[in-house]
């Protein structure tokens, strides 16, 4: 039977909405709308049962729309028959594309039935709207009450091998958001294997793009790059069993000209933490299909008669506003609808970290007189980090043996805790609890308990392997470990940290025809762990961390409401990565420290003022040993904390702004967080590089209120929004590395 198309003009019937509707369905046109607060997305279901995709944008009147799926102007589908089909299905924007019926784009589902084919045909069948928005089973996922989203499901199946898909759409009612994902079911009579399982599909209807991704490595993470569009393919990925340092589960479509301010964009964010797969492809009528989700490569997914498989969830944003508009959609999305718990909308605990100051050599007496020191400087926190453990005294052991290490911590971890809290501080600790030291009591016990193949030598990275979390036993004992430590003393705050990626991915426990499930299931154990804990233990402050930040991503947001940004604290450094960050992340979730110079990591030196004016945009701590720094760096800390204390709540809850773009002029950077309600800005700028004469630069801020008059709070100077917006102010600052902060306040 051929695909028929109908008149879709004649005795049309406009849609009828319902009092605060996001989803509408016309019946008798079979047309869906979502429209999320200025967004719409539209699509229609044609007689044969295809979904084509017509609309992603601006947001539209309730007018009959099916003239947006290209039918009727395209020349293979006659109003009869289908001669050719395959013609058909090459070049129609399809909603949730399939493989092996004839369309040679990247489709988004791939399976394999019992003979070894891999067709599949998706069709239609049913759909249902409700309020609010369905957790993922097993997954992180967005949230919304009933007030908040709305949902679709549309169900189709594959009538040859019984495999039903349900797509899931939320739409946002406050925020230019449409989130996707997909849910499998085999219904048929025979076992199937998903070779491939995308979480979401956008066909474009034009070439006009470019693409920006947020790429990098070890302690340069999320570098914005931006490129043109061409023929073919291009995208990013991970294979690495992490999100990754090298690509971020990001990537924007935006306008040649979109910049900051004005120009489309459409921003995608994968809520995963693992494999993952992003792609754009400008196909041969100059179009582009953009698809994101779960990485195909080396994966297959045994579907049994009855079995189901979720697919993460994809955000996708639209801005009419420019790249920074996006931005802020985002910040305000995880900030209200992804971070969860105690300190969702809590200022975080100023800490320090004993990592850069001692390393692996330290001992109770030495970190109790670092908490001594700082308590007197008003930071609230100390952190005891890697070494604390086993025998471990670098880092070629005891990952596994999760108990005090007696000889550095004598009386226990108690009596340190104890010893702590005395002087009015918290206690956080570290913990890596995915991976193993091949020489630990727990590997020695247990193997098997390593990802590994049998029969073949398994590479170490950082001398360490990496825990099989498919295995529920080896989750079981790695949490009972961390139970009895937590249950032991006071402790506030965990450091969950991962320093390598994934190699012999195979498991002891799992049977052969499961082995390539490996990669999604032990994603899936870690966050069952980090579920486990976050709920026994709802109080502590839990980060994320992975050698810095190769798991930046929303899938740990969703268990961690900070994540340690980069290992590389140097302040010029972090100018990029912050604002590389920033793209779609919070400020609130970006874990900042001010750290001692020369630099670590760059050997940089660097104002201490400025590094705390870079650190102040995110959750903001210390990494240094307060006891040894010059005596003016340790004066300037009660200070430096208070102005952060000042700001934070602007900062934090606030929107951001970029103003300058140290990708583009690596001679200075500069930012603005404006309160909700505009009353209030903080404006930061950053001299990378002093230059030759005695001119200040103009400087123009953003994101104020154009008919408000502002207070400047250091110099009492009194300009409009509009003045400030439009002709700018004039910042001069002497020699490299120099910063300032300036608060205005609406009057």
């Amino acid at each position: 039977m051929g695909i028929i198309v109908r008149d879709y003009h004649k005795d049309y019937k406009r849609w009828a909405w319902q009092i605060n509707d996001n989803i509408g369905f016309a019946e008798d046109i079979k047309m869906f709308q979502l429209d999320a607060k200025d967004t719409s997305y539209v699509f229609g279901v044609i007689d044969e049962g295809y979904l084509i995709h017509g609309y992603f944008g601006k947001k539209l009147s309730g007018d009959d729309l099916t003239y947006l799926l290209r039918l009727e102007e395209n020349p293979w589908v006659p109003k009869t028959n289908m001669r050719d089909m395959g013609t058909f299905m090459d070049q129609t924007a399809f909603e949730y594309p399939c493989h092996g019926t004839g369309d040679y784009r990247e489709p988004c589902l791939m399976v394999m039935d019992g003979e070894g084919m891999t067709t599949c045909d998706l069709r239609y069948v049913s759909h249902k709207v409700y309020k609010g928005k369905p957790a993922l089973e097993g997954l992180p996922a967005t949230f919304a009450n009933e007030d908040e989203a709305e949902t679709l499901e549309i169900t189709c199946t594959d009538k040859h091998t019984g495999l039903e898909a349900v797509l899931l759409y939320t739409v946002f009612n406050e925020l230019n958001v449409i989130t996707r994902s997909v849910r499998l079911k085999n219904t048929g009579k025979a076992p199937l294997n998903v070779k491939r399982v995308l979480s979401a599909c956008v066909d474009f209807d034009n070439d006009g793009y470019d693409l920006i991704t947020l790429n990098g490595s070890w302690a340069r993470e999320r570098v914005l790059e931006r490129s043109k569009l061409h023929h073919g393919k291009q995208g990013i990925d991970s294979v690495r069993g992490e999100s990754s340092h090298q690509n971020n589960p990001f990537m924007a479509l935006v306008s040649h000209n979109a910049d900051e301010d004005t120009g489309e964009a459409y921003g995608f964010n994968f809520v995963y933490s693992g494999n993952f797969f992003a792609q754009a492809e400008v196909t041969q009528n100059k179009c582009t299909r953009a698809v994101m989700g779960i990485n195909h490569f080396d994966f297959n997914w045994l579907l049994e008669e009855g079995g189901e498989f979720t697919a993460p969830e994809v955000v996708m944003v639209y801005s009419d506003g420019g790249i920074g508009k996006m931005s802020r959609t985002f910040h305000d999305l995880y900030r209200e609808h992804l971070i969860r718990g105690e300190y969702k909308d809590k200022r975080r605990p100023i800490l320090i970290n004993n990592w850069e100051a001692t390393y692996f050599g330290f001992d109770a007496d030495k970190l109790i007189d670092i908490a001594r020191e700082a308590s007197k400087l008003g930071i609230e926190m100390l952190v005891m980090d890697d070494g604390w453990f086993g025998h471990r005294d670098a880092d070629n052991s005891s990952l596994g043996d999760w108990f005090v290490y007696e000889k550095k911590l004598k009386g226990g971890l108690k009596h340190l805790v104890d010893e702590v809290n005395k002087l009015g501080m918290k206690f956080g600790i570290w913990f890596e609890p995915e991976m193993i030291s091949p020489d630990s009591e727990l590997y020695k016990k247990h193997p098997d308990w390593a990802i590994q193949v049998r029969g073949r030598d398994m590479t170490m990275s950082r001398e360490q392997y990496v825990l099989d979390y498919s295995n529920k036993e080896v989750r079981d004992c790695v949490y009972g470990m961390m139970k009895n430590v937590l249950d032991s003393a006071n402790i506030e705050y965990i450091k969950w940290d991962m320093n390598r990626q994934l190699t012999e991915v195979g498991s002891t426990s799992l049977p052969k025809e499961r082995q390539r499930e490996l990669w999604h299931r032990y994603v899936l154990g870690v966050y069952d762990l980090m579920n486990r804990l976050t709920t026994d233990y709802p109080h502590i402050l839990l980060e994320n961390c992975s050698g810095g930040g190769a798991r930046f991503d929303p899938g740990m947001l969703y268990y961690s409401p900070q994540i340690w940004c980069s290992d590389d604290t140097d302040a010029i450094e972090r100018l990029k990565i912050q604002h590389g960050t920033s793209i779609c992340y919070p400020a609130s979730a970006m874990g900042a420290h001010v750290s001692d110079c020369p630099n670590h990591t760059v050997g940089r030196t660097t104002p201490f003022s400025t590094r705390g004016n870079v650190a102040m945009v995110g959750t903001f701590g210390y990494e240094l040993d307060v006891t040894r720094i010059p005596q003016a760096d340790r004066d300037a800390i009660p200070a430096q904390i208070a102005e952060f204390n000042k700001y934070n709540p602007i900062i934090r809850t606030g929107d951001q702004y970029r103003i300058g773009n140290v990708f583009e002029d690596n001679m200075w950077d500069a930012w603005i967080f404006v309160s909700k309600d505009k009353s209030e800005a903080v404006f930061t700028f950053v001299q990378v590089l002093g230059r030759p004469n005695y001119r200040s630069r103009r400087i123009r801020l953003k994101g104020l209120d154009p008919d408000a008059c502002y207070k400047n709070s250091e110099t009492g100077e009194m300009l409009s929004g509009s003045a400030l917006m439009n002709a700018g102010i004039f910042v001069k600052l002497d020699g490299d590395f120099t910063s300032k902060v300036v608060h205005f306040v609406r009057q």
